[in-house]
């Protein structure tokens, strides 16, 4: 059961007229002050807050468990938690970051058994499912269970660090995607991840993203609101035209 207090998919957080959305991946923030770091950004504009959860495993890199993402609600912080799992197996965790607070939570399908079960397990937990494609990952998986998904995102970088370069041709991912969900008539969300900044969100939301994950453009930035503020206005003019 959820704590009381605690906030999770079951809020109308996840806004159904699918508004751009900018999601502050802590992965680059301050951990010395880790609560401060996040009621800043959130203040300066951002939309959710994104847990890039990392095993040493599945990824060469290991990061934040759930008592992070408790800790942040016990603190007050209500905003969406955006979880995304870089970790094998999947399911073990799935309920932890739950009762924890999680929002969304995200994973690869490589990473587990049975994709199907999964998903269902997350939407049992009261959180909203997402997959994640990494840059080298056939969408075909989507053929099976994009009918079951709140969110797809699609990795502009090989996961397991931070402060990466985007990958171009995950623009044309992106599209791809993008033509499978108004194929499908539902209202998900479309995020990218890795490499996200000032000078290509234009792109990219060109490319039908409406959901971004940003660290360190936003954590290495000198002013949060000046840089969110950026890059809303270039993630409108990329979804202008």
């Amino acid at each position: 059961m959820r704590r009381s207090g605690q906030r999770g998919a079951c809020d109308d957080k996840l806004e159904s007229s699918m508004k751009p959305i900018i999601a502050a991946s802590i992965l680059s923030a301050d951990f010395a002050r880790l609560g401060d770091e996040v009621r800043s950004v959130l203040q300066a504009g951002a939309d959710w807050i994104h847990f890039d959860v990392m095993d040493n495993h599945y990824v060469p890199n290991l990061t934040v468990g759930p008592v992070v993402c408790e800790a942040l609600r016990r603190s007050g912080i209500t905003a969406p938690i955006d979880v995304h799992l870089m970790v094998s197996p999947v399911d073990r965790l799935v309920g932890d970051f739950a009762k924890a607070g999680a929002t969304t939570i995200s994973f690869h399908p490589e990473a587990t058994g049975h994709v199907d079960r999964t998903i269902q397990l997350i939407r049992d937990s009261g959180c909203r499912p997402g997959l994640v494609l990494n840059p080298a990952t056939p969408l075909d998986w989507l053929d099976y269970v994009i009918d079951k998904l709140d969110l797809i995102l699609v990795m502009s970088v090989n996961p397991g660090f931070g402060g990466q370069k985007f990958i171009p041709s995950a623009l044309q991912k992106l599209a791809d995607v993008r033509k499978r969900i108004s194929a499908c008539g539902r209202d998900i969300h479309l995020e990218v991840d890795g490499g996200i900044k000032i000078e290509n969100a234009a792109d990219v939301a060109r490319a039908g993203a409406d959901a971004f994950v940003s660290g360190t453009a936003i954590f290495g930035a000198a002013d949060y609101t000046a840089t969110i503020k950026a890059l809303r206005e270039q993630i409108g003019i990329g979804a202008r035209k």
